[in-house]
Order: C-alpha cells, then structure tokens, then sequence
C-alpha cells in the first residue's frame, strides 16, 4: 500500500478511456479522517493548467477532502471549456462521495462542496476536448465505486511516460506517511514534472502541514533538474486524517516528510525519460545554500557535460565553465572537481589521471568544492542521451 498506509484514507485507479494504450488513467485519494486538513504547492510556471486554477482555489482553506488525478491529458491551454471541466469533474466527485449509502465519510462533508475537491491533469498540452470531459466525469461514479483502505490500483492509474510506479512509506512512532508519484520527464525546479499525492494519518493542522510541506519540497523536488524544462501541471498534495490521534513534534514531522519526498525525488530521477546516468551534482564550501544551488544548477542545465557524461567522459572543464557562469561567491582557480570520489581537478588544474575515473555505473557523483564558505547543496540531474531525443521527438509534450 502506498496513500492508503496511514489510517483514515481510501483510494482507487480505473479506466476510462483517456489513454489509447488502455492502461488505468484516473485515480482517486479521499481523506475520511475525523481530522482533516491539507496543504498543497504548485508549479512555479506562468502557464498554468485548468486544474492548477482549481486547486489554487480550493487549496487556500487547507480543508481539501479528496484529489482526483488523470493521465492521458493536460487540460492545459484549453480556455474556459477546460476550466468548466475540472469544476465538473471536482462537482462528481464531491456529490458522489455525499451519497455513499454506507461510505466512511463524515457527515460533516456529505454535501456537494466541489471547493473541497482537488484536481489533477497530467499528459498533453492542449488536450481537453469534449470526449475528454465525457470520460472523466461519467468515470467518477465508478471511481468512487473502486475505493478502498487497502487499494495499489491508484500509483499506476497517474503514471504518463513513467516506467514504473514511485511509491514512499514512513513509519513514524504511532504516525505513518504515504505517497505517490509521477514523473519522468520535464523534470526541472517549481516542482519538477510531477504529481504527487501524501497523505499521513497525523493529526496536524493546515498550517503545519504547509510549513513542513514547502521545507521537504524545496530540498528534494525543487533540487532535481533532470532537463531543465518546467511543466505547467505539477502540484504536491498532502492530505492529512488525524485518525491515529498522534500530534507528533512538528520538526520530526517535517524530517520524515523530507526524508518521503526526497526518496520519491530519487525515484523520479532514475526513470527520467532516455537517461542513462543518474547524476546527483553535490556542491560543498559554499558562501550560501543559494549558491550552491546555482552552483550545481548551473552543472546540471549544461548540456556538454551531460553530453560528456553520457559518453563516460568525466569531463571536469566543463564543470568549471559551467560554475564559472553564476554569480556565486568563489574564486574559479581554487576549486576542485571530483567524479565518483576521484579528484581530477585540484585548485583549478589538473589532478589525477581521467583514466582513473569509471563513468559506466548508472550512478555518478559529481563533487564539487568551492573552498568559499561551510554550506552544501545537491541537485539531481540525469545525462543527455539519444533516447531522451527521440523520446521526445515521438511523443508529444
């Protein structure tokens, strides 16, 4: 199990015909806690989607109840058609949780409050049509229908482009946290292409959560930068029940959220579309967080040392000319660059032979020391490949 670990919560995945492939493309979490409260953060894009109006909206009270996600279509740059969709979609929602004859939730949501339902779209730009909406809505009754406190259908009804299922668990003292995740392209800072359903049965407040929220995703989704592109759709939602009845310190809440969200951040980064390196750029001897954040950014968004290192070149000059681009505090003739715990640049020269690096692991570690100051930052980022180009050239995004 994955949202539906923590007590309190029921979810579902089915089919309704949005993806050609047949595969599950709508998926449903509802919170039935006697203590409800939500927080949610969003792509930091310009270009919204339809959804992420919604949810902006109902996400402003941190009373959401439900999140319904689809795949198959972005509902993105559809106009006010696509708008009235997602109201529609969250308006079946809520009115078929109201007339559950014997559902878990309380009475105090058995209404048709539409403000109480999240949305989530997730696949073309553009796409949104009236087929789209058909599907979607009329698919609600039997979405609601699936719900169950030990449903796995609904990790695999959100996935896209995606190999595989992401999925986190955090077992707390007499508190749990469950996830789910999608992503494998587009992945870049205000989130990275993705969505992501949390859900906890710990008794915290809107506040709270949107405090420990926004700490967790700016060290984990915020830092993986995969291709440098932001998608218009990308929203985390963390869905609290309070059915187990423990308030846990705040602080060790906030931990083990991070500690969630930067496992799920791990997992998008691995099947990001066409890579063949996971690369995890870690900066140390910073003035400041920001700059080593800009610093390995700044690594991570060239495309020459991603192209190097999908040919299993430790290129380290290019690392240096990409940091030398930033406005970060360091002097370029001090640094040292080290490619899988091989130091092959010291005080800007040459260090050890490149021959004594091996770049064929999937995984590489790129260390980069500034000798500026005591901060450290990692930004997770993935080579330029062949297949990430024809992945891209074939399919539509």
């Amino acid at each position: 199990m994955t949202v539906t670990t923590p007590a309190g919560f029921r979810s579902a995945g089915i089919t309704v015909g949005l993806k050609t492939s047949g595969k599950p493309d709508l998926a449903l979490v509802v919170n039935d806690g006697p203590a409800p409260a939500s927080a949610v953060v969003f792509t930091s894009n310009r270009a919204q989607a339809n959804p992420i109006l919604w949810s902006r909206k109902v996400a402003q009270n941190g009373a959401a109840r439900a999140v319904i996600l689809n795949s198959g279509g972005a509902n993105c740059f559809t106009g006010d058609f696509g708008y009235e969709t997602t109201r529609l979609t969250a308006e079946a929602v809520a009115r078929e949780l109201a007339s559950e004859p014997q559902g878990p939730v309380p009475a105090d949501v058995r209404d048709d409050r539409a403000e109480r339902v999240l949305v989530c779209s997730t696949g073309l730009i553009g796409t949104g049509d009236q087929s789209f909406r058909d599907k979607i809505v009329n698919g609600v009754p039997g979405l609601v229908a699936a719900l169950a406190a030990d449903d796995t259908t609904a990790p695999g009804a959100i996935l896209t482009t995606d190999s595989v299922e992401k999925t986190a668990v955090h077992e707390g003292d007499g508190w749990t946290i469950g996830a789910m995740a999608k992503g494998a392209g587009m992945l870049a800072p205000g989130l990275a292409t993705m969505l992501v359903v949390i859900t906890t049965d710990a008794k915290l407040d809107s506040a709270a959560l949107d405090a420990a929220l926004r700490r967790a995703t700016g060290v984990s989704f915020d830092r993986l930068d995969s291709d440098g592109c932001m998608s218009t759709n990308d929203q985390v939602t963390l869905l609290a029940s309070g059915a187990s009845g423990v308030t846990p310190d705040e602080n060790e809440f906030a931990a083990a959220l991070a500690g969630v969200c930067d496992s799920l951040a791990a997992q998008l980064q691995a099947d990001a579309e066409g890579a063949s390196h996971d690369i995890d750029i870690e900066v140390r001897g910073a003035a400041s967080v920001d700059d080593a954040v800009e610093v390995a950014r700044s690594v991570a968004r060239n495309n020459l040392f991603k192209a190097a290192i999908f040919g299993n070149d430790p290129n380290w000059g290019r690392v240096l000319a990409a940091i030398g681009t930033t406005d970060a505090a360091f002097d370029p003739y001090a640094v040292d660059v080290s490619f899988n715990g091989v130091r092959l640049c010291h005080a800007g020269a040459p260090d050890r032979p490149v021959e004594e690096c091996d770049l064929t692991p999937r995984k590489t570690h790129v260390e980069i020391e500034l000798f500026a100051g005591t901060f450290a930052a990692t930004v997770r980022t993935n080579d330029l490949t062949h297949d990430y180009v024809h992945e891209n050239s074939a399919y539509s995004s």
